[in-house]
């Protein structure tokens, strides 16, 4: 069942250009609309990447299905886009809502660190589990972090925002490169040591099976992919398939010219 939205609060940086606003269970979501200049399919894309990483544990935060009603939009001259240098109302209905990673009364959110900051974030061993997402998902972007802390905290932490170009955007195709879905700066891969930093993010999506990829999936409203079941039914069979791959494709980039990480001790 679709969370509402009732309140905007302003637009927000990045492609999809996706809009705060606050929903009916009090929370705060960054709201992707169905007629973003990016993809329609983005908005699947997000719902799907975002629960399965949550289902293995990744910091990501939690992504909702949301009903932006025609009288919110209308009286809302806020709520619109940039779509060919024309500016449109953003299209009611349901849309893709991603929590703030920390209401904004409570705590701070940073789009970026600067790189020397990067080795004192909290969860940076995380960057591994992220990455062996990446990697299965085909993600087609650099990976993309926010950096939080609640108001009463020291220490940043990252979580891990914006899976709209997984599975290589609105393809839905795997088209695999080394470097690929890789974080901006080899800091962030400086705990791992080898595969024993990749758990338990690696052995958990070798344990996923068509399945439970397809339970999620289910979730997605037919709209988000033009009500194309074949597509959808074939993008979970192609994870399904992939989970073996993970391992090569890590040693690929690890292999890379990045020489991602120096710390690597052959096991």
């Amino acid at each position: 069942m679709a969370l509402i939205a009732v309140q905007h609060i302003r637009r927000m940086r990045g492609g999809a250009q996706g809009h705060l606003m606050r929903i009916s269970d009090g929370h705060f979501y960054v709201v992707k609309f169905q007629n973003n200049p990016q993809h329609i399919r983005v908005l699947a894309n997000d719902l799907l990447a975002t629960r399965l990483g949550l289902s293995i544990g990744l910091p990501m935060p939690p992504a909702e299905v949301i009903e932006v009603g025609e009288w919110l939009v209308g009286h809302t001259p806020e709520l619109a886009i940039e779509l060919g240098g024309k500016r449109v109302a953003c299209e009611p209905g349901l849309q893709f809502g991603s929590r703030y990673v920390v209401d904004p009364p409570e705590g701070q959110v940073l789009d970026y660190l600067p790189e020397s900051f990067l080795w004192g974030i909290r969860n940076l061993g995380d960057f591994a589990g992220i990455l062996a997402f990446d990697k299965w998902t085909c993600n087609a972007d650099g990976r993309q972090a926010v950096y939080w802390r609640k108001s009463d905290e020291l220490g940043y932490s990252a979580a891990f925002i914006d899976q709209g170009y997984c599975f290589n955007d609105g393809d839905w195709v795997f088209r695999d490169s080394p470097l690929r879905g890789v974080h901006s700066s080899n800091r962030v891969y400086t705990a791992v040591t080898g595969w024993k930093s990749f758990e338990p993010w690696l052995s958990a999506i070798e344990a996923l099976d068509a399945s439970a990829i397809g339970n999620i999936a289910s979730a997605i409203p037919p709209e988000w992919y033009d009500g194309d079941w074949d597509a959808l039914e074939k993008l979970v069979d192609s994870l399904a398939r992939r989970r073996t791959r993970v391992r090569e494709l890590i040693t690929e980039f690890r292999h890379s010219s990045r020489q991602p990480f120096p710390n690597w001790q052959d096991d």
